[in-house]
């Protein structure tokens, strides 16, 4: 005669009408004291107690009473739903566009506590022909918050997306910036657009466009102080941004920027013209660039300009776009010698790793700092 097993190892048997063995567990009991219990079938005795051992496992590390069928699009969709607050509109589209297409018709359906590493490989491999590499980051990023999120609810044991690594996937368009020569054709190319002081600005300081469509007048001093100890020069100061919140990319983007001769003159014309049109009167809180229209600017609204300019100056247009011009600021500079810590303060960045990163074709490739000053301190001949 079988032994009965023990009270909590859950019970075993065999039913007639659907032919499979049954595996029963109590896991506890709800407010009106009723017991509650979870259920598993197999077609043998064996497949039915692997699957207790499971329901055991589960009630062990305190997983939720109804994650067994819980799938990775229920996980990736409540995400979705309840883990981006506060995120920007146009963010939480972005992130949903990218579970619809990618995600959710490859893995949507699989069970949350089966989902492997190799499941997860698989889709970014097959996914690297056809998507940048920063497409699959994003698609990484997804699964792995999705599940995460999941497993602070007690839906699934382990996140294994956290031990997957992004593969490589399709080059996209490269970055890169203007010579000098082309700098200067813009700039002059430009004088005949509404967008001139924006595109001096940006070629100038090194202002992300985000940045610039958010400066208000209230953040330019055009006089500065010359009479202090030491000077203070006329600067704007980078303390706002089109993305959600008003804030800027991060805290250390935060800056105040002094500014070139040709950039006090482009914005003082804009000053006097706005002074004009507004019968003498221009509120501080005003934004500095807006549309003919005297809307806002959107990235549209840019672009489009910016694009006329480049055909103006001898480039293709539809090569280039604003973003370049903040590149071009770092190529210029560091082929003026400026060391890359200074390039990488004056652009708003955490450490020099970004800035060595994203903008290594436009740095200068042969660091002279040494041999200059070696060549200072031991003169030629002297040995």
């Amino acid at each position: 005669m079988t032994a009965r097993r023990e009270r909590g190892d859950g019970g075993l048997h065999w039913d007639e009408n659907r032919q499979r063995w049954i595996s029963t567990v109590t896991i506890g009991y709800d407010a009106r004291g009723k017991r509650i219990t979870r259920k598993a079938s197999g077609k043998t005795k064996t497949e039915a107690k692997e699957k207790l051992k499971d329901l055991l496992r589960d009630h062990d590390d305190g997983l939720s009473a109804m994650s067994g069928g819980y799938t990775v699009g229920e996980a990736v969709n409540y995400w979705l739903a309840y883990g981006l607050s506060g995120r920007d509109p146009q963010t939480v589209s972005m992130y949903r566009t990218y579970a619809q297409t990618h995600i959710l018709p490859a893995l949507g359906k699989r069970k949350l506590r089966y989902l492997t590493v190799d499941d997860v490989e698989k889709l970014l491999v097959a996914k690297s022909s056809s998507l940048s590499t920063r497409s699959l980051k994003i698609i990484h990023s997804i699964l792995n918050r999705a599940v995460r999120h999941a497993q602070v609810r007690d839906k699934v044991r382990r996140n294994v997306v956290m031990l997957c690594d992004v593969p490589a996937g399709r080059t996209g368009r490269p970055s890169k910036s203007l010579t000098l020569d082309q700098a200067e054709a813009v700039l002059i190319a430009s004088e005949q657009s509404s967008l001139h002081a924006y595109i001096v600005l940006s070629l100038l300081t090194g202002a992300r466009t985000e940045e610039l469509r958010a400066l208000i007048w209230r953040n330019v001093d055009l006089a500065g102080n010359p009479d202090a100890v030491p000077s203070v020069p006329a600067s704007i100061a980078i303390w706002r941004s089109v993305r959600s919140g008003g804030d800027t990319k991060t805290r250390r983007s935060r800056r105040t920027l002094a500014l070139a001769q040709m950039c006090i003159d482009v914005l003082t014309v804009l000053w006097d013209h706005r002074k004009c049109q507004h019968a003498q009167t221009v509120e501080c809180d005003c934004l500095v660039f807006v549309s003919q229209a005297g809307t806002p600017l959107d990235r549209h609204n840019v672009l489009r300009s910016f694009r006329r300019v480049a055909t103006r100056a001898g480039l293709t247009a539809k090569e280039w776009t604003p973003r370049e011009l903040r590149h071009s600021f770092v190529s210029l500079l560091s082929d003026d010698g400026v060391p890359l810590e200074n390039i990488a303060r004056l652009v708003g960045h955490q450490t020099t790793t970004v800035t060595e990163t994203v903008y290594r074709k436009q740095l200068r490739p042969v660091i002279e700092d040494a041999a200059t000053s070696m060549n200072r301190i031991f003169p030629p001949g002297r040995a």
